[in-house]
């Protein structure tokens, strides 16, 4: 079958590069544009961008999927289907009907539908998520689904990681579905009615670790945004990114932040959690015994 595919980070890439190695035929990819990037405010590509040209595959930038030149390079390329993963675009009639569009969602659907499924499941401590197959609709991820895989969440995984996994098994999914719809056995249950749940995009608030709730709902949310958006708390006035803690086993501590031989420990509601890896205001990430080393400053938390 030919095939166009969308996407847009390394976890969509990783879905790219294993259906070149299937027999269906990727006739052309969909990407966001390039982004402005670092101090020099240098274009960066996607890494799909990148990963296409390294196929050979030609590449389309639009600011919209939607767009008439967009569908019009579609309709040429004869496809059967449109492939979607971590896109990061909207997309709308007359796109939908005129192609079968599926998406590889990183849950089980109907949980964690939104922008922010695997950050939300490892922030609400679940231990299962998964990768399903669904055909897109003019719904928030409530297409109906070809199959649908589950995948454990471990207690140390972080997003970064288990995005990474979500994707190697998204892969191999979205080939056996494209399977099936060449040869006609394609088969589309609807989602359920009971058990759906919303995973909304992750935003500056959501950023704020509370050290009011128990110590592992706080290593959770830690996890849930390392190791590219980062958890803050601030300290002495200062706000700090925290990119790695664990529950601390020990005593339960006295004070609200404790420094102890080189730990940076934070009372919670139920005992404490050291932080393992932080980033100061204007600085590089480091580890809290080199942050406390270099640290002028008191620990009293809060502004």
């Amino acid at each position: 079958m030919r095939v166009a595919f969308a996407g847009s980070p390394a976890a969509a890439a990783t879905v790219l590069d294993h259906l070149v190695s299937t027999r269906h035929r990727l006739a052309l990819v969909i990407t966001q544009p390039d982004r402005s990037r670092g101090r020099s405010s240098r274009l960066v590509p996607t890494a799909v961008a990148e990963a296409a040209e390294e196929h050979g595959i030609p590449v389309l930038k639009p600011t919209s999927i939607n767009d008439e030149f967009v569908l019009a390079a579609m309709r040429e390329a004869d496809l059967g289907a449109l492939a979607v993963a971590a896109f990061g675009q909207i997309l709308r009639e007359p796109l939908l009907s005129e192609w079968l569009c599926l998406n590889v969602h990183f849950s089980l659907l109907p949980k964690y539908r939104g922008a922010a499924p695997v950050e939300r499941a490892i922030m609400d401590g679940v231990s299962r998520t998964g990768v399903t197959i669904m055909r897109m609709d003019e719904g928030l991820d409530t297409g109906p689904i070809a199959l649908a895989a589950s995948v454990e969440i471990g207690p140390d995984d972080d997003a970064m990681g288990l995005t990474g996994r979500l994707a190697g098994v998204g892969g191999p999914l979205l080939a056996d579905t494209l399977d099936a719809a060449e040869d006609g056995s394609l088969s589309l249950a609807p989602q359920p009615e009971e058990g759906v749940s919303y995973a909304a995009k992750i935003t500056a608030e959501d950023r704020s670790l509370n050290p009011e709730r128990p110590a592992r709902a706080v290593v959770d949310h830690v996890r849930a945004l390392a190791p590219h958006v980062g958890a803050t708390i601030v300290i002495g006035g200062h706000a700090l990114k925290v990119w790695a803690a664990k529950v601390h086993d020990g005593d339960r501590l006295a004070r609200p932040v404790e420094a102890r031989d080189g730990r940076l420990l934070v009372r919670c509601a139920d005992g404490a959690v050291e932080l393992l890896q932080v980033q100061p205001p204007g600085r590089g990430r480091m580890g809290a015994d080199a942050f406390l080393r270099g640290w002028r400053g008191d620990l009293t938390p809060g502004a």
